[in-house]
Formats: C-alpha cells, sequence, structure tokens
C-alpha cells in the first residue's frame, strides 16, 4: 500500500510538480490523495485537476475566522487519511488547533537556513545581511511560524551580483530534491517524527540533515 500524502499549496505548485515526477518516475513509493488550497484559481490546484488529483480550495474570506477556515479544510484532509500532510508553498499561517489534530504528521518547506529567516522575502533578507551561504529547510510544523525542529537542509552559495531573483532560483533547484528525499526518507521509516523529536535511523537526530551533491541526505559533520 503506498504512503498517502496530502498536499497544501498556494501558488505555482513548483515543488508539487516535483513530488509527481518523483512518483512517476518511482523515486517516491507515494501517493498524492489530495492537494488543499486557500487560492481557488491558483497553478497548484490547476496541476492538480489536470492529474485528476482530488482537489479543496476554498476562499479564507468565506469563513467567520482563520480557526473555522482551518477546521473545514482539515476535515477535508482527514477525509483523504493521509500518512503524512506537506505544506509546498502553502502560504497561511495554520492554527494552533490543526496543527495540534495532525502532530508529527505535518512538514514544510521554507526557503531559507532556519533558524535564520522565517516569514518572507528571505532571499532579500538573506543578501541585505550578507550572507556568503543560503538555503532551503524542511521542518516539522509546530503552532509557531517556521520554528519546528528541522529535519534537513540543502545549502546554496551566494554568489556576487546576486540578486533576489537570481538567488531564489539556486535556492529552487534543491528545495526540489530536498522536499523529495526528506518525504523519501519519513515515507521509508528511515526518519520517525514523535513528540517533536526526529529520529534517523532509530537515533535521535541532533542536527538538521544536509543534502548532498548526489540528491542523497546525510549527516552534517
Amino acid at each position: 500500500m503506498s504512503f498517502r500524502l496530502a498536499v497544501l499549496a498556494s501558488g505555482r505548485g513548483s515543488n508539487l510538480r516535483a513530488l509527481i515526477r518523483a512518483q512517476d518516475e518511482a523515486v517516491l513509493a507515494t501517493r498524492i490523495v489530495g492537494v488543499f488550497s486557500d487560492r481557488p484559481a491558483c497553478a497548484a490546484i490547476a496541476l492538480a485537476r489536470d492529474r485528476a488529483i482530488p482537489s479543496f480550495a476554498h476562499r479564507p474570506s468565506g469563513y467567520d475566522s482563520r480557526e473555522a477556515f482551518d477546521e473545514s479544510m482539515f476535515n477535508q484532509i482527514e477525509a483523504v487519511q493521509p500518512d503524512l500532510i506537506v505544506c509546498a508553498g502553502y502560504m497561511r499561517l495554520i492554527s494552533e488547533r490543526a496543527v495540534r489534530r495532525f502532530q508529527d504528521r505535518m512538514i514544510n518547506i521554507h526557503p531559507s537556513l532556519l533558524p535564520k529567516y522565517p516569514g518572507l522575502d528571505t532571499h532579500a533578507r538573506a543578501l541585505a545581511a550578507g550572507d556568503r551561504e543560503h538555503g532551503a529547510s524542511v521542518h516539522v510544523v509546530i503552532p509557531a511560524l517556521d520554528a519546528g525542529p528541522v529535519i534537513a537542509q540543502a545549502r546554496v552559495p551566494v554568489l556576487a551580483g546576486d540578486s533576489s531573483e537570481s538567488l531564489n532560483l539556486r535556492v529552487l533547484e534543491r528545495e526540489h530534491p530536498l522536499l523529495i528525499q526528506c518525504v523519501k526518507v519519513i515515507s521509508e521509516g528511515t526518519i520517525t517524527l514523535s513528540g517533536g523529536q526526529i529520529h534517523w535511523k532509530g537515533r535521535l537526530l541532533r542536527s538538521p540533515l544536509l543534502l548532498n551533491r548526489f540528491d542523497q541526505l546525510e549527516e552534517s559533520t
């Protein structure tokens, strides 16, 4: 039986497309059982419909509160019985109640080397700080913005003359394999999430794994 994924997205769906490709190429033994969004017209929802993946998209403005919107959406997520929820470019804060409901079953990909630069405009902030290295992180979702335990990271150099756009493109090239590998090791049981802790091959993970040049995860040295 395939490992079941629910994907949350708000934008162009590039990470969703990467997950679908990895399934098609048998890199992942997973099945995306639903795509969920707060933006019915976004490209991620169009992609899901094109691939005949069940999709659910509603505008938060139609609900009385963030909690009411999340209650409705996460009821729909629960109905597809996911083993893992993947936030892949989902641009809304998730209410504490919804996060607690799916504790240890929800991950997010974020375009920075957390704990640096939670939130938005990460590439511009890295450039403004004069960082020599930037990247992306996959972390466990907790009821705080981009603050959950980090599973793994991909690093890229910041080059002379970089703009936010050029740095974004370089990070995005590493985001996709990073997310795929994190989903892979979770679906295979090499990584387990329990009580806010991450275990790698049965041992407590004390620092994030790194994506190497062969697009494999390894322990940092």
